[in-house]
């Protein structure tokens, strides 16, 4: 019988703590959390920049590396999960529903605040792609990819536990299975469970959101209950049926309809504007992508603030959720080479994501500039819905993309109650039913008790200010594959070397 670990009461205590403090004191709470935000994106933004760029460096490095044929798993050990299979589900832990809430309104907002250029012109559609692709691009996926490859490479490879902290023996010794690993895990359970539940309100924003908008349905708190109700019911049903079947249909199933969505706003749209706007971003993407890594503007108090806001908000949050999806993608990606899983992690949802906002950011500023309807004054759940009702077939593909956020939604949450259930298991690679079922109530709870007393915009400062003591784990966890990595690679180096020709070889 799988026993539950004290991370398990630690990191609920915790939780239950910051839920009370936001239903009880809500201004107080989100004062303190966005003071302590503040605080770090001005005192430490240049640091967030640099460790992510190092990151994207190291995974790089690691691709060329003689050590990018080492498997995730066992000496000739094949991967779990079909190459489609293996894709939608790490795509659709990783950045889904996030993909549809932003696709349209984030590039429409850098259009009406871009970052140097003038509001409205030319120049501020091309920055305004240009760092929509450089948010949710290669430096977004190289934090995933670190976190998840550390964990598959230590646990499938050398058979330690599913833990964060047990990737860290290298460096901590056997101090990482003492009370420190304990707290290096309850800080992974804790960014788990706030980052979900955050996820899980939004979620319920957006769709309510979208609901109003188009047909409309009051937008309040009671219609939000009804839509997390049946969320919840959805996911632990899928929960309940476990990895192979639950999740691995459900992301199947996202990336039917994300390709379906896509192709017909891609058609309905300004496609060739569009396909312009897609190459001619790419070329600006990988022409200042150096600059925009390192860009601080520390002369600038304007520019400075817009960097907080983004980009180093961004940073932030991607390393508040590695836990989460490292752990998740770690646990789908035993048996593929590192070479094979980085390219796979870093390449191929960049792309998606690149060409995503192409699409639909593209034709969002257009709608903004066509119509006679100013989008942008609208609230960010209800911009792509507004994009939809400009195009031709708005009610068919609005219905697709409620199904779609749903579908993201339901995996997103399902894909929590395993990471969840893993690290409060002493890193079970099947938790136990209960397990993963109480943590989705409580995931669900939390959302709807912050949804009520207006606290989700704290909870998700709390979740940025959960990242700084996180992102110095990541750093003990880069140390410690490096470790290892150079470790196995000199007692393998003749077989990851090129054997050299026997010059005396008789022809």
């Amino acid at each position: 019988m799988t026993k539950i670990s004290s991370v398990f009461w630690i990191s609920a205590a915790v939780a239950l703590a910051a839920v009370i403090f936001g239903v009880s004191a809500p201004d107080s709470f989100e004062q303190v959390t966005g003071n302590i935000q503040s605080f770090l994106s001005t005192s430490f933004g240049w640091y967030y920049l640099i460790l992510v760029s190092v990151i994207v460096i190291f995974c790089v490095f690691l691709i060329f590396s003689p050590v990018g044929a080492i498997t995730l798993g066992k000496a000739g050990e094949k991967p779990e999960y079909s190459t489609p299979s293996w894709f939608g589900m790490l795509f659709s832990a990783g950045m889904g529903i996030g993909l549809v809430f932003w696709g349209a309104a984030e590039p429409l907002s850098h259009y009406m605040v871009p970052p140097t250029a003038d509001s409205g012109t030319d120049e501020a559609v091309k920055e305004a792609m240009r760092h929509s692709f450089f948010h949710w691009g290669i430096h977004a996926w190289a934090i995933y990819a670190l976190v998840a490859m550390t964990l598959a490479y230590f646990q499938f490879r050398h058979g330690k536990s599913g833990l964060i902290s047990a990737t860290l023996t290298p460096v901590l010794g056997k101090k990482a299975d003492g009370p420190i690993g304990t707290i290096i895990d309850v800080l992974a359970v804790f960014a788990t469970i706030v980052g979900v539940a955050t996820t899980l309100g939004l979620g319920a924003a957006q769709i309510n959101g979208g609901l109003t908008y188009l047909f409309g349905i009051p937008n309040n708190f009671t219609v939000q209950v009804v839509i997390v109700s049946v969320v919840t019911v959805l996911f632990m049903i899928s929960a309940w049926s476990g990895l192979s079947k639950g999740i691995k249909i459900l992301s199947n199933t996202n990336m039917v309809l994300a390709v379906a969505l896509l192709a017909i706003v891609f058609i309905a749209g300004p496609t060739i504007l569009i396909l312009n706007m897609f190459t001619d971003s790419l070329g600006g993407y990988i022409q200042n992508v150096i600059r925009m890594s390192f860009r601080i503007a520390p002369l600038s108090d304007g520019h400075r603030e817009w960097i907080n806001d983004w980009t180093i908000f961004y940073w932030a949050w991607w390393i508040s959720w590695s836990p989460f999806v490292g752990i998740f993608i770690a646990r789908v990606s035993r048996g593929r080479t590192i070479r094979e899983f980085l390219i796979g992690v870093l390449l191929l949802p960049a792309l998606v994501s690149f060409f995503w906002f192409a699409v639909f950011g593209t034709s969002a500023i257009e709608v903004q500039n066509l119509v006679n309807v100013d989008i942008a004054q609208l609230a960010s759940e209800e911009v792509l819905f507004a994009v939809f009702n400009e195009l031709p077939m708005s009610t068919f593909t609005t219905i697709i993309a409620l199904t779609l956020i749903g579908t993201f939604f339901i995996t997103s949450a399902d894909s929590a109650t395993f990471v969840l259930g893993m690290q409060t298991t002493y890193g079970s690679l099947t938790p136990p039913h209960r397990v993963k079922l109480t943590w989705g109530v409580i995931q669900s709870a939390i959302a709807l008790i912050l949804l009520y007393s207006g606290g989700l915009e704290a909870l998700q400062n709390a979740l940025i200010v959960a990242a700084f003591p996180f992102s110095f784990i990541i750093i003990l966890m880069m140390i410690s594959l490096h470790r290892s990595l150079t470790k196995e690679k000199n007692e393998l180096g003749l077989y990851l070397k090129p054997k050299k020709k026997n010059k005396n070889k008789v022809a």
